[in-house]
């Protein structure tokens, strides 16, 4: 079991190892296995960076995040050209159904909007405009709306697809669905592991919603 001490500076050395991240302007705190990321970045992806580093850190059991985005001159653009750059940016994205979605910035922050019918369709457009100069952060308002289908083959498929990435702690994850909501529960061995989980809940057809509630331990 790690202490508080010893998850800071595994965090505070994943952060260094990272070359997407200017370590120097971030500071780390840990109590409880809940590290605690602030200071000022120069942009939204280094930001991001900075929150999945953090992730990767065994022991690490929740991040909180109070970094600010704090944009070089250089990087400076207009909420309209950050607008058009993001229709672009979602149209040459194969796995966006652009059609069905509607970008809105304000003060640098986009806005993303509408019903997709896959997870993975929703994670492709926030990819797809994260890294966008002059982005201060992405708000996702986008809906998963899929086909409906039983709650027993959504449970199955989700079972099989945990034993087939991670047999070993497959048993200790339990799966409820009801109406497209699933709910995740059990414990696993680091950050990763959960987020292994919870993409085969969304990869399961007929997902609206997942809630994660697997522990770290």
């Amino acid at each position: 079991m790690k202490t508080d001490t010893q998850i800071q500076k595994d965090v505070i050395d994943e952060l260094r190892w990272d070359p997407r991240i200017r370590d120097a302007e971030i500071a780390v705190a840990a109590k409880d296995g809940v590290v605690t990321l602030s200071g000022v970045v120069d942009s939204f992806a280094e930001k991001y960076a900075a929150e999945h580093a953090a992730q990767r850190v065994s022991g690490v059991k929740a991040i909180a995040e109070d970094v600010t985005v704090r944009l070089v001159a250089t990087s400076l653009r207009t909420d309209a050209d950050i607008a058009h750059a993001a229709v672009t940016a979602l149209k040459w994205d194969i796995q966006v159904p652009d059609e069905k979605i509607k970008v809105k910035v304000e003060d640098g922050f986009i806005t993303l909007s509408g019903d997709v019918e896959w997870k993975f369709q929703q994670d492709a457009a926030e990819r797809a405009v994260r890294y966008l100069t002059g982005a201060k952060g992405l708000v996702d308002h986008i809906k998963v709306l899929p086909k409906r289908v039983s709650k027993l083959e959504v449970s199955g498929k989700i079972k099989d697809a945990l034993r087939r990435t991670a047999e070993r702690d497959a048993d200790r994850i339990t799966v409820e669905a009801a109406d497209g909501r699933v709910t995740l529960k059990g414990t696993v061995r680091s950050f990763s592991e959960r987020s292994d989980a919870e993409h085969a809940a969304w990869s399961a057809p007929g997902v609206t919603s997942v809630d994660d509630r697997i522990l770290i331990g």
